[in-house]
């Protein structure tokens, strides 16, 4: 939950549940302060969108408009129209013109969501928009924007723009100021205080005690991956506290809850790495120490996964 009436306290409210990525909060707040580009990378349901929100909050924009587009909602042919707008006239069928979210958020933020969705015939015109702080609507005359933008895109991103499939002149634009949110398998540490976090903000929202979990589901919860993430942990929490009566809450386990599919033993160990990595917070001696192996083999097996 993000208090929109005391937006200097959003990044602790969002930060403080989240022990990972903690360390990161005075870089955050500083790029909060800037108009300089954001870029959101992570898997869905790690709270990108939360964050992006969380960041208009604390910027001095926080009275302007914030403005959400995701490329992947349209038709490639149409997004051009969705993002800049038209005038009447532009093309068949346009009586009457309409603004674009470009348009929408000025003075504001504009939150670009799956932003390595975007049709590669409009990457340019973005481009042009973030460099120079302007644009056309299809059919009118050029304006100025204010505008500070913020970019959501899955891990993979940078490796679309090595493929080609993104323009790497934008991604060099959008990425001045760049946010990795990991995934919950690689900060077991944040699992407790997150659900504490989640449940204190449903019960709120539900106007009831927050509840205690049982034992069994302290158990079950610990171990399972969540490939949702935080919006599968928050669905569960929620589904639970709402079909619950009065004591403990005990939430049902998903179903591939009691045997997870068996994965690849190279997979594991990137995790693993990582998970230690993140529990030592990127003590390479501490985490070599946790996983059994000496730090030169840690070494030796970053450099071979390419983890950093």
């Amino acid at each position: 939950m993000i208090d929109a009436h005391n937006p200097s306290r959003a990044f602790d409210a969002l930060f403080s549940a989240t022990p990972a990525l903690a360390a990161h909060l005075p870089a955050a707040q500083r790029a909060a302060a800037s108009d300089s580009p954001i870029l959101i990378l992570g898997e869905p349901g790690t709270g990108r969108s939360t964050v992006a929100r969380a960041f208009h909050l604390a910027s001095r924009r926080r009275t302007e408009p914030l403005v959400e587009v995701d490329p992947g909602a349209f038709p490639s042919t149409l997004f051009e129209s969705e993002l800049f707008g038209y005038h009447a006239g532009a093309f068949t069928g346009a009586e009457t013109s309409v603004e674009g979210r470009a348009a929408r958020a000025e003075g504001g933020t504009l939150v670009l969501d799956h932003v390595e969705e975007l049709p590669l015939p409009v990457q340019p015109k973005l481009l042009r928009l973030l460099a120079e702080h302007r644009y056309a609507p299809l059919g009118g005359q050029e304006r100025v924007a204010d505008v500070r933008f913020i970019a959501i895109a899955s891990q993979d991103f940078p490796e679309r723009v090595a493929r080609g499939a993104f323009r790497q002149d934008l991604f060099y634009r959008l990425e001045v100021l760049a946010f990795r949110l990991p995934p919950l398998r690689e900060r077991p540490q944040d699992l407790e205080p997150l659900m504490a976090y989640l449940l204190s903000d449903l019960a709120e929202r539900f106007a009831r005690p927050v509840p205690e979990l049982s034992e069994r589901a302290k158990r079950w919860m610990s171990r399972y991956p969540w490939p949702g993430n935080l919006r599968q942990v928050r669905n569960v929490l929620e589904r639970a506290l709402i079909i619950a009566g009065a004591g403990e809450l005990d939430p049902a386990m998903p179903d591939d809850a009691d045997e997870p599919r068996p994965r690849p033993l190279i997979e594991v160990e990137i995790d693993e790495i990582r998970r230690a990595l993140a529990y030592t917070r990127g003590h390479q001696g501490q985490a070599a120490e946790l996983l059994g192996i000496s730090r030169k083999a840690l070494w030796e097996k970053r450099k071979r996964h390419g983890i950093p």
